[in-house]
């Protein structure tokens, strides 16, 4: 779980809009939201600002810059257009995607068609990023994304929190990703972030208007574009992958991606326990997987 954003914009971040864009000297500022290491802001409604936390994040804000211009004229899907303003403080800023977040709860809540246009837009992104040349995003920045640390000491205190049945089947689960060989589709560069957190979604309309924060981006399998999927619904991952293969001839194992995203889930569970935050939530995440038939 992310740390908690203040309920105010510092001031100093106030002052940095301010003097790099006068022309927001009068806007109304709130916290957008916050990363892993940045703090977004938003100005009356209609543009976003980021600000990254150390040297590491502002090479990764910087980095993200340059792979949204590489991808933008290439994708059908809007994302954010994304300038950079050099401060200090370094901050980014670009128009905010009309829409918000796509929550797990709200997915049953769309009508058949709006569920089946969702997958078809999401496989669209993905079939049009998957498609990019590598070359390009390599100069453009893009680095091999990371890998979920499943490892027997890592998960070990996340078996006694489950029940026995469920827990039998995650580590059979684990033990099959384990033996899981090279992605036979090989890698690509992708998005790997597709949650309905990253998600302008306008919920009226049942429409998902453009998808941000490339962060995560880079190369990496093409299963496991469809891992982070599912943490808006089981039942979209397997649309999406269903609309990806009649897209792009790529033929998906349902089975690769469950085991996926159960070592992700199984990951961030371990996590939780060593910190002691957020550990219901995080078993919930497990239990509902393994509890679910959608993708297998």
């Amino acid at each position: 779980m992310l740390p908690a954003a203040p309920q105010e914009v510092p001031e100093n971040f106030r002052r940095a809009i301010v003097t790099a864009l006068p022309q927001l000297a009068q806007a109304t500022f709130t916290v957008a939201g916050r990363g892993w290491h940045s703090l977004a802001v938003e100005a009356d409604g209609r543009l976003i600002l980021k600000f990254p936390e150390g040297e590491e994040a502002e090479a990764a804000l910087l980095r993200e810059a340059r792979l949204l211009a590489a991808v933008r004229p290439l994708v059908r899907m809007p994302v954010p257009d994304m300038s950079i303003e050099s401060g200090p403080p370094l901050f980014s800023v670009h128009a905010k995607l009309p829409g918000t977040m796509l929550e797990p709860a709200d997915y049953p809540r769309l009508s058949e068609a709006g569920r089946v246009r969702l997958a078809e837009d999401i496989a669209d992104f993905l079939a049009d990023v998957h498609a990019i040349d590598a070359e390009r995003m390599r100069k453009a920045g893009a680095e091999p994304i990371g890998i979920w640390d499943a490892r027997d000491t890592t998960l070990a205190p996340v078996w006694p929190l489950l029940p026995d049945d469920l827990r039998r089947a995650a580590q059979a689960a684990i033990a099959a990703y384990r033996d899981l060989g090279p992605d036979p589709l090989g890698d690509v560069y992708g998005f790997f972030d597709a949650h309905g957190w990253n998600m302008a979604f306008d919920h009226a309309a049942g429409r998902l208007n453009g998808i941000f924060d490339f962060a995560d981006s880079g190369f990496g399998p093409v299963h496991r574009e469809f891992v982070q999927v599912s943490l808006i619904s089981p039942d979209l991952a397997a649309r999406t992958m269903r609309a990806y293969t009649v897209r792009t001839g790529r033929r998906l194992d349902p089975r690769r991606v469950f085991l996926l995203a159960a070592a992700m889930r199984l990951s961030e569970l371990a996590g939780a326990a060593e910190t002691g935050q957020h550990v219901e939530a995080m078993l919930d995440n497990v239990l509902g997987w393994f509890r679910q038939r959608d993708v297998r």
